[in-house]
């Protein structure tokens, strides 16, 4: 952050914001969807490749040893305890058995399990079937799935919110400025389902732009001048150029919401740690660490990257640490998986059967977008699943082409698809179930958010021999939390309050009330004290900028 005057673009008009002297030199931050602060940290609009290269190069300056071009296909357990996983080498095909105190998934999200998403190749939801097929570990939340509004068409690489925080626009087929119709406060800042929601609905309105790609909108960012988008937006810039061949300093950005961000994951507790596989852990879009709920506003997919990375890593180091916590893992286990995952694939390498493995994927990609997207209904959801499980018997009888057990993208397209339809029908039967509109999870058959009846996680179990996932719920305590749920400012008021709602609103206004001058430290550990959950390290006071701790 630079003190003094800057131009920025709120609302379409330029606007000079003065920064103060004491922000010189502090992260710079910018307007996201969903918040009513500018707090969302970032770098040009590359912050993510920003952290990767750092995280990268500090694990080349501790020595760290990676291991690359390898995968997990199983964790080892004994339905109690987690020992590691059984690893195939991607190059040799060769399975490895690593053996460890903790294991951490750290594997992202599964958004290929639909056919349009912002998510990379790579983000298949492997994570979560490893934990989800231990038939022990649970899976929360899986129904909770976001969309993106700006995914580029037909590709769907994401042109980043920062857009739109920087102040571009959403128009339609005729140039209308539309979100101000449906969202006259927050605008294209609204939430993300929200936005996604209403795009779509211009669409079905007959306001959306065809093409042979299908019908789209279009992202205005022309409005923030040349200088801003070489500066802040340069990534953006690159992508239309080398993508679409335009440049968005001059002419719009052709998009359509696109799968995002899985809120879903391993279930965990308060370290990152699976409530029932001890010595499981998972962090980032992998977990349901409880940082999102059934939303995730804009910039916190990278505030629990580092925060998440932060904390579960002590907590890891913490419990490795422990010496009750070291293992003595009988040989015969580790050979047992060893010896299964061994069987499987020989089993897909010399099969006779007739079912292609990306058909299946493809089929199951096409299932998830047009059943479980961004508007959903209990007949479509019905049929959905009907075929996801249908999809799953036949993907056992997948037959390949190549025998090769090295590099051959069909073996391990084989056994990603089956893993990946087990995660797809977590989510299509999650939303099946879950009869109620909420977050990112939105029922057009029942579009009410119902505190009273649906205030709860789902957990989904896979238990052996099992074509459904098994759910359990998990209800929440409306008294232990400092924000009750209510209306977050976007959106309609048309929710289902739950019974204690106004009860713990009041208990809150009252202490709020009582402790009136105290400080916000003081006021926190009365609402709701958290600083036991922190590792020790890092229990200390955050300072703020009219608040310095030494002030």
């Amino acid at each position: 952050m630079r003190k003094g005057d800057r131009q920025v673009i709120i609302n379409s008009q330029k606007v000079t914001i003065t920064e103060r002297d004491e922000a010189q030199g502090l992260i710079a931050q910018r307007d996201f969807g969903g918040t009513k602060k500018w707090r969302t940290c970032y770098v040009s609009d590359g912050t993510g490749h920003a952290m990767l290269y750092t995280a990268s190069d500090r694990a080349i300056a501790e020595g760290i040893d990676v291991h690359e071009r390898k995968e997990a296909i199983s964790l080892i357990h004994d339905g109690h305890r987690c020992y590691g996983a059984v690893v195939r080498d991607l190059i040799t095909g060769e399975l490895s058995v690593y053996l460890a105190k903790a294991t951490a998934l750290a594997t992202g999200g599964a958004g290929k399990v639909y056919r349009v998403t912002t998510n990379a190749i790579i983000c298949e939801g492997i994570g979560h079937a490893l934990a989800l097929e231990t038939g022990v570990a649970c899976l929360g939340n899986m129904e909770a799935v976001q969309f993106h509004p700006t995914g580029i068409v037909p590709l769907g690489i994401l042109v980043t919110e920062g857009c739109r925080g920087d102040g571009g626009l959403l128009r339609d087929v005729d140039g209308h400025r539309f979100m101000p119709d449906y969202e006259p406060e927050k605008k294209e800042l609204a939430s993300r389902d929200v936005v996604s929601r209403r795009m779509e609905e211009h669409i079905r309105k007959g306001k959306g732009v065809k093409s042979r790609f299908g019908e789209h909108l279009w992202l205005d960012i022309t409005l923030l001048g040349r200088h801003h988008i070489e500066h802040n937006l340069r990534e953006v810039k690159e992508i239309c150029e080398s993508f679409m061949g335009i440049d968005p300093a001059e002419k719009w950005i052709p998009v359509r919401p696109a799968h995002h961000y899985t809120m879903g994951g391993v279930r965990t507790n308060h370290t990152g740690e699976s409530q029932q596989l001890k010595g499981l852990f998972a962090a980032g879009e992998a977990a349901c660490w409880d940082m999102h709920g059934f939303n995730r506003l804009g910039g916190n997919s990278v505030a629990e990257t580092v925060v998440a990375g932060m904390i579960v890593g002590e907590f890891i180091s913490d419990f490795c640490d422990k010496k009750e916590n070291d293992i003595d893992i009988p040989m015969s286990l580790a050979q047992q998986f060893y010896d299964s995952e061994k069987a499987k694939l020989g089993s897909l390498l010399n099969s006779a059967g007739k079912e292609n493995a990306f058909k299946l994927n493809t089929e199951m990609q096409e299932i998830m977008t047009s059943s479980v997207g961004i508007f959903r209904n209990g007949d479509a959801l019905a049929e959905g699943v009907k075929h996801l499980q249908d999809l799953l018997k036949r993907s056992r009888n997948i037959g390949l082409t190549s025998k090769v057990p090295g590099v051959n993208p069909e073996l391990v397209m084989a056994y990603r698809v089956q893993k990946m339809l087990k995660v797809a029908l977590a989510i299509a039967y999650g939303a099946q179930n879950r009869t109620e509109s909420r977050g990112a999870h939105f029922r057009e058959d029942y579009p009410h958010r119902n505190d009273q009846e649906w205030l709860k996680r789902t957990l989904a179990f896979w238990r052996d021999g099992a074509d459904l996932p098994e759910l359990q719920y998990e209800t929440l305590d409306v008294m232990k939390m400092e924000l009750p749920p209510g209306w977050r400012g976007y959106g309609a008021k048309d929710y289902i309050d739950h019974p204690d709602t106004a009860k713990r609103q009041a208990e809150i206004d009252e202490i709020r009330k009582q402790m009136e001058g105290s400080d916000r430290f003081a006021v926190q550990d009365k609402i709701m004290p958290f600083r036991d959950k922190l590792p020790a390290s890092l229990r200390g006071r955050n300072e703020r900028l009219d608040e310095p701790l030494n002030g």
